[in-house]
This record gives structure tokens, sequence and C-alpha cells, in this order.
């Protein structure tokens, strides 16, 4: 093939079909009523978050002895918990934590999946064979037990608050990379036979720029979904910890805790909104991340679009 086609194939790096123009994408996502409304509602859920300290009408450890189990009112909009303590407040700070550890753990997931499957994938025979074998090992143990492990090993019980926040990502960040690492190594098995892999091989580039040019700018849609769909796992699994009392330690909120605190004062006839909003809270953020990679899958795979 002469060298003038070659570099043709080369520069744009990957053919059209793999890499749809943003517009495209936000019209096929938004045009997707569910995906839409969930976009909206986790974009809610990010700014009340991020703006809790403002938002919030007390403090999320705020105790007020005397204002114990009050019903909704203008001072507490939800009511108070058996300590007095604002149920608004500790949901708002409750997102916070949920979604600080989501994004804390998902870099960790990106980071070593990506690692471990870019070179896997690409590299292939021993390296490929060794990675993998590491990979099923890791899989073979349930994520969310395997946490519990690390969790009971390194002891969330006696660390401070801060420490056992830290330790609840790093349990979550070790336990849930294979599976990405085994979607990016398939991706990468079928994108390095392609012809523009081949046409870039052809003209000298290096196996770095290969992959940093030409491999990883087609991961980006994968990944971005599986990312979005495994978030709402972690937020499940983060809420599973501390329900059992071994993930977020007190003060600070989190759903799983709240709820958890409340079926242990027995609040579950007295008190049901203690149980149900912080319930809800979690269900909305689980389904609406659930969607929102559903819709953004669609939206990304222009393929099944011009299908219809």
């Amino acid at each position: 093939m002469p060298e003038a086609e070659l570099t043709a194939l080369a520069p744009s790096d990957a053919p059209a079909e793999l890499t749809p123009p943003a517009p495209g994408v936000w019209r096929r996502l938004l045009a997707n009523p569910l995906a839409a409304a969930s976009l909206l509602l986790l974009l809610l859920l990010v700014l009340l978050a991020v703006f809790a300290p403002v938002v919030a009408p007390h403090g999320f450890a705020e105790q007020k002895l005397e204002r114990q189990l009050e019903n909704p009112s203008g001072t507490f909009p939800l009511g108070t918990d058996e300590l007095g303590r604002d149920t608004l407040s500790r949901l708002l700070y409750g997102a916070r934590i949920s979604l600080s550890v989501a994004v804390a753990v998902e870099a960790c997931v990106v980071t070593i999946g990506l690692l471990v499957g870019l070179i896997a994938g690409f590299f292939g025979g021993a390296v490929d064979a060794a990675l993998m074998r590491v990979t099923d090992v890791m899989l073979a143990f349930p994520d969310v037990l395997l946490a519990i492990l690390l969790v009971g090993i390194f002891g969330t019980a006696t660390a401070s608050p801060a420490a056992s926040l830290l330790l609840v990502v790093v349990a979550l960040g070790v336990t849930g990379w294979p599976p990405l690492a085994r979607l990016v190594r398939g991706q990468v098995l079928g994108l390095r036979k392609r012809e523009f892999v081949e046409a870039a091989r052809s003209l000298g580039a290096t196996n770095g720029r290969i992959l940093r040019r030409h491999i990883l700018p087609n991961l980006l849609s994968p990944i971005l979904v599986a990312v979005t769909v495994d978030t709402a796992g972690v937020i499940l699994a983060e809420a599973t910890l501390s329900f059992l009392g071994i993930g977020v330690q007190r003060p600070y909120p989190s759903w799983g805790r709240m709820i958890s605190d409340a079926l242990a004062e027995n609040h579950l006839r007295s008190e049901p909104r203690l149980i149900l909003l912080p319930s809800l809270a979690l269900s909305l953020t689980v389904l609406a991340l659930n969607f929102l990679g559903d819709g953004l899958r669609d939206a990304l795979d222009p393929r099944a679009h011009a299908k219809r």
C-alpha cells in the first residue's frame, strides 16, 4: 500500500463510526426521557452535595436533645432523628459522602483497570495470560465480601472517621477494577488489529504513541458507560458497608448508616421517615445512574441509532 494511503489511515486515529461527534451524542442522550431526567436529577444531587454547607439548615452532627424525633417543621424540614439532628442536613451531607467515595473509588478503578487492560490486550502472550489470571482470581471473590474482609483486617471500628472513609475507598477501589480491566482488554484486542493501528505501526509509530493516539481515544465511550453504571454499584457497596457498621464511621453521615441507626432504634413503625428518606435517596441515585448509563450506551453507539 502506498505511503500516502497509510498516512490517510493513521492521522484521524479511528474511523468515524468509533468516535461520534459530541453534538450528536448529546442530542441522542437528551432525546431519551429517562436518561435526560436521570441526568437532571444527578446534576441536582451533585450541586446539593457540593454546596451542602450552604444549603443544609444545620450541621450534620449538631445535636439538639430537646428536639428529638420532631416531625417536619419550618426549622427542621424533614424532622429530626433520635439525637435531635436535622434529617435534611444529614441527607445532604450523606450525598456528599456517597458521591465523594464514588468519585475516589472510580478514579482507582479506572487507573488500575485501564492500565491492566491496556497492557494485557495490546501486548498479549505471557503478559496477557499472567495479568488475566490475577484478574480472574480477583473476580472469583465477590467484591463486597472482599471489601468487608479488607476493612475487617485493617479495622475500621477502631479507626478515626477520616481514616475509615479512606479505608472504604481503598477497599472498594482495590476490589472493583477487574471487570473494567476485562472490558478494556476485550476492546483493545479488537482495536489493535484495525487498519489504522496497522498503518500507524507500518509508519514507525511507537507502542506508546499507538496506545495514546489510536487505542485510548476509542476506549473512552465504553469506559464512560461502564464507569457510570459501576458508580451505582460503588454507592450501594458503600451504603452496605456503612449499614453493617464497618464503613463510614460516626459522626459522618452515610445513607447506609442512617438506615442502620434507624432500624437499631426500632423506628420502622414509630418513625418510618427515618428509614424511608435515606432509602429513597439511595434508590433514586442508583436508578438514575443506571438509566443514565443505559442512555449513554445508546447515545454513544451511532450504529445502533442508525438501525432505528
